[in-house]
């Protein structure tokens, strides 16, 4: 039995067309067409469309009311242009916002073009002016009136316009521009003297933080060394600053009653001084010669004398009192700077890089342990010195010998001009309470101990403790006691250990890698 479905297999479908699913060629959909062309040509069927005026249509459906030639009479092969002729004259009659085509795409005609702005509020589109360009400045022409006076020359010299109304802007001031250039470098002179300034006003503060630090530092590694006994931060931090507060309290103390029975004494002995230099016959015979006690006695009774005398007193108390607070200031700062010392380390740690964080902290930390080493030191040379000296004026027989001692101690503490110091207030207080013997006696002592303590004390244990040579520590003391005195001598040389370990660690493979 022959197939009833018409074949034409006699040409294939040109292009944009297609078979349906009977075999039928079925037509490309047609180009958009103009507003004057009628339904029936934007079909290209020939068909009319029949549906009434002002009937909606859904997007992609066929019409209920379609004319009686396309209905019913080729379901097959007219079906698939019934529906396109339908759908194309439902779309454009009815005036739908979004009308398709038979295969679900919009038509090219009726897609809205997009906006480049919307308000965020609603998502409305918004239209924008169009963009208006600036009015360049004029030059100024021959003979052309002079702005000062011509309102409407200078306008147009300057370019006034709606977006400009005072006339376009000229090009901003570069950095290599001399105006700028010299107000920045004003501004860093201005900002370096006042830094310089603000610390020298402050540098009794900074002083004390300072030494303050270095003592935190130094004592850290007594600390450690308890904690390796099982004790915890706390209470290492705790034992380590209660000796020191005995020890200060303590020299303190063995002060205190030299002192009063020397003041009682001298208030005791005042007449009889005073009676012995009216019978001394050297002094009577000056006095018959210059009038010395003519003269002493008006400098004594008149009023400049009284002033200065109470001026004197005034700043004597001024500075004991000082004293006493820089002393207390410092002792606080030191147990804040113990306890936190882990805290403080890692803190500056991180401000370096953290490719060389590593490096850093390894050579922060030899530096802290040199800085705590030297402390180490010091006070071990000093309790050497305490200790010899309170066992020779022992047996010497001279009063206050531990008081003396004490002082030893800690003038010694001061790199190379304390020991001197020591004995200097040693011999002095020997021939105040003794004999001329007593005198000769400590001055000779104390030369030799400084010798043995200047080249066989001090080198070794420096050497062991912060690795220093000893001609870099004599030059270092000189140059810190004369920038910042007794304290500039006490830093300088841990401060030389951390230059030259930073030189043999830095600078010099550095040196060798060019």
């Amino acid at each position: 039995m022959p197939d009833e479905t018409p074949h034409d297999d006699g040409r294939e479908p040109a292009p944009g067309e297609g078979r349906s699913a009977t075999g039928r060629r079925v037509p490309a959909p047609a180009p958009p067409a103009d507003e004057t062309e009628t339904d029936s040509d934007v079909s290209g069927t020939g068909k009319t469309d029949t549906t009434e005026p002002g009937e909606a249509h859904d997007s992609g459906t066929r019409s209920p009311r379609t004319s009686a030639g396309e209905t019913g009479s080729d379901e097959t092969g007219d079906s698939g242009s019934g529906e396109a002729g339908s759908s194309e004259s439902g779309s454009g009659g009815s005036g739908e916002d979004h009308p398709e085509a038979p295969s679900g795409a919009l038509i090219p005609e009726e897609i809205e073009q997009p906006v480049g702005e919307r308000d965020p509020a609603t998502g409305a589109p918004v239209t924008l002016p169009a963009a208006q360009q600036a009015s360049e400045p004029v030059p100024p022409e021959p003979g052309a009136p002079d702005p000062a006076h011509d309102v409407e020359q200078r306008k147009r010299e300057a370019g006034v316009d709606h977006l400009f109304p005072f006339g376009k802007p000229g090009q901003p001031l570069g950095r290599a521009h001399p105006f700028v250039f010299g107000f920045t470098a004003a501004l860093g002179v201005i900002t370096a003297w006042m830094l310089v300034k603000a610390a020298t006003n402050a540098k009794s503060v900074i002083v004390m933080i300072v030494v303050a630090m270095f003592l935190a530092v130094g004592l850290n590694p007594a600390v450690e060394r308890l904690r390796r006994f099982g004790l915890p931060r706390g209470a290492a931090v705790a034992t380590v600053f209660l000796i020191v507060i005995l020890f200060f309290a303590g020299f303190v103390a063995s002060l205190v009653q030299p002192v009063s029975e020397q003041v009682t004494e001298l208030r005791h002995n005042i007449p009889e001084y005073v009676q012995q230099l009216q019978n001394n016959r050297t002094l009577a015979d000056w006095d018959k010669r210059y009038g010395l006690l003519e003269r002493a006695e008006k400098t004594v009774n008149g009023d400049g004398f009284q002033k200065g005398l109470t001026d004197t007193a005034t700043g004597i108390g001024k500075v004991a009192i000082n004293g006493i607070f820089q002393t207390i200031t410092i002792l606080i700062l030191t147990l804040y700077f113990l306890s936190s010392l882990p805290q403080i380390k890692t803190f500056f740690y991180q401000l370096a890089p953290r490719t060389r964080r590593a490096r850093v902290a390894l050579l922060g930390d030899e530096i802290l342990d040199r800085i705590g080493g030297y402390v180490a030191g010091q006070f071990t040379i000093a309790l050497i010195a305490g200790v010899c000296s309170y066992i020779f004026l022992s047996i010497l027989g001279v009063k206050y010998a531990l008081a003396l001692a004490l002082i030893v101690a800690v003038t010694d503490l001061i790199p190379l001009i304390g020991a001197t110091i020591g004995a200097v207030v040693v011999s002095l207080v020997a021939f105040l309470t003794g004999t001329t013997t007593d005198l000769i006696v400590c001055a000779v002592f104390y030369v030799v101990y400084q010798q043995v303590e200047n080249y066989v004390v001090y080198p070794r244990v420096m050497k062991r403790t912060v690795d220093v040579q000893p001609a870099v520590t004599i030059v270092a003391a000189l140059v810190g006691a004369a920038l910042l005195g007794v304290v500039g001598a006490l830093l300088a040389i841990p401060t030389a250990a951390a230059i030259s370990l930073l030189i043999r660690e830095v600078v010099m493979p550095r040196q060798e890698t060019l």
